[in-house]
């Protein structure tokens, strides 16, 4: 299975993340500082499992080895074939079609787990989702989260 379309199916099926952002990820997006790494999704960086982070560090060593030189140079995580443009969300689509992964079923399944875990803003925010479109998806979800109160509490 290509590390590309595996790191990719990570985060849908983790983050809940769609392909026309995976693409538009950067290697700066990727924080490895030796113990883990995280990844620049929504604010704070998400830390990825140990399984993924072991992917994602041999991956970026694989990016060194593109068959593109224009890739290897390339600042995209998943550098496309035209110089300095990332590559095509349809072209992923179809990786993560081929090894079962479903990008849009698997990340809409993905982002109603989480929120059924935490609340929709903080799961909105860690993974750069807008406040309305994870509520939604917890009223879909089954799950309200009413009685949260996102922000400072002090008095």
């Amino acid at each position: 299975m290509p590390l590309r379309a595996r790191i990719a199916a990570a985060l849908v099926l983790l983050y809940a993340q769609p392909v026309s952002r995976i693409v538009r990820l950067t290697t700066d997006d990727v924080i490895d500082d030796e113990t883990t790494v995280t990844a620049r999704l929504g604010d704070p960086p998400s830390p990825l499992p140990e399984p993924v982070a072991d992917l994602m560090r041999a991956y970026m060593q694989f990016r060194q080895h593109l068959p593109y030189a224009s890739s290897r140079s390339s600042q995209w995580l998943f550098p496309g074939r035209q110089p300095g443009q990332p590559m095509d969300p349809v072209s992923l689509q179809v990786h993560l079609r081929e090894i079962g992964v479903p990008p849009q079923r698997g990340r809409t399944s993905a982002v109603r787990q989480l929120v059924l875990q935490a609340p929709a803003p903080v799961i909105a925010k860690a993974l750069g989702y807008y406040d309305k479109t994870a509520t939604r998806l917890v009223t879909e979800a089954g799950e309200t989260w009413s009685r949260y109160a996102p922000g400072v509490h002090q008095r």
